[in-house]
């Protein structure tokens, strides 16, 4: 389900909405109750994958991105 940002044109407040359906009708301002809304470009999240099972022991794991033989980082 998306979360989508919009800005009421009559007072100013910006919300999050969650729609529940692709047919979701354009919500009204919480805080006045005006209908124009404009739906606004949001940013996002992107996750990072964990380090590869090679560097589960090494203590810059992040860091090496994976590249540590035996568990030995060279990065500093």
């Amino acid at each position: 389900m998306p979360i989508f940002e919009y800005k009421c044109a009559k007072c100013g407040h910006v919300m999050e909405v969650l729609h529940r359906s692709r047919n979701a009708e354009t919500p009204t301002c919480e805080k006045c109750g005006g209908s124009d809304l404009k739906k606004l470009l949001s940013g996002f999240a992107v996750g990072k994958a964990s380090a590869s099972p090679a560097c589960d022991s090494c203590f810059d794991g992040p860091m090496c991105g994976g590249a540590c033989p035996g568990g030995t980082c060279p990065m500093p």
